[in-house]
């Protein structure tokens, strides 16, 4: 794994991992968003096959960021499961218990619609539309973003449109990847679960992108 690159936001470091996540230096805590727990469930339910290793992969690569980075606290930027629940709901409740000291943190998004107990079984404190913490903002879509928020005062994080990035070469050659996608006044994250779709950004002036490869990132801009 390559090193991750640092990235300063008013005066907070948050180091840019190729896993797609953040860790804030200055709260020791990780960031991820769109986990998507229970979507390769969802699909096998419905016919298709996918098989379970993915959805065991991601979970395996947060055990390694929460390890490497030790964080005592876990932000997810919503989309935390992806429907009802299933068996794999059922293995991160086990998952769960090897990290009970872990602090989770969830900021709901339109795929979060487990009933409460769920979550509170799970030791997950829940944020229903956002959160505020050392002046900075977390939320799931800019869309419901207070006036405040939108205007720049506070600095947003957010996820679901899946960011990604397109790369090109010589001969016409392309290639896309997922990408952390950071304005001067908000960064949407990259998609944690590997089985998600992206939405291609086009970064400005004064924006920068960190693409991801999964074993290094692209400082872009």
């Amino acid at each position: 794994m390559q090193n991750p690159l640092p990235h300063s936001i008013a005066g907070n470091t948050f180091w840019v991992f190729p896993e797609r996540c953040l860790f804030w230096e200055d709260t020791s805590t990780l960031i991820i968003a769109d986990l998507h727990l229970g979507k390769t469930g969802h699909f096998r339910k419905a016919g298709i096959g996918v098989p379970q290793t993915i959805y065991k992969a991601d979970l395996q690569r947060l055990m390694a960021m929460l390890y490497l980075c030790k964080a005592n606290r876990l932000i997810i930027v919503g989309d935390f499961t992806h429907s009802t629940i299933n068996k794999e709901m059922e293995l991160f409740l086990r998952w769960r218990k090897d990290f009970s000291s872990l602090h989770i943190d969830l900021v709901k998004g339109n795929h979060d619609i487990l009933e409460a107990a769920w979550y509170k079984e799970a030791a997950i404190q829940e944020h229903e539309w956002e959160m505020q913490e050392n002046g900075f903002v977390f939320r799931h879509e800019t869309k419901k973003s207070k006036a405040s928020v939108i205007s720049g005062e506070l600095y947003t994080f957010t996820g679901h449109v899946h960011p990604g990035i397109v790369l090109k070469g010589v001969g016409k050659q392309s290639l896309k990847l997922p990408c952390f996608y950071f304005t001067p006044t908000h960064c949407i994250l990259p998609a944690f679960s590997r089985f998600t779709g992206m939405y291609t950004v086009h970064p400005s002036k004064g924006e920068v992108a960190y693409a991801s490869t999964d074993a290094e990132i692209i400082r872009i801009g």
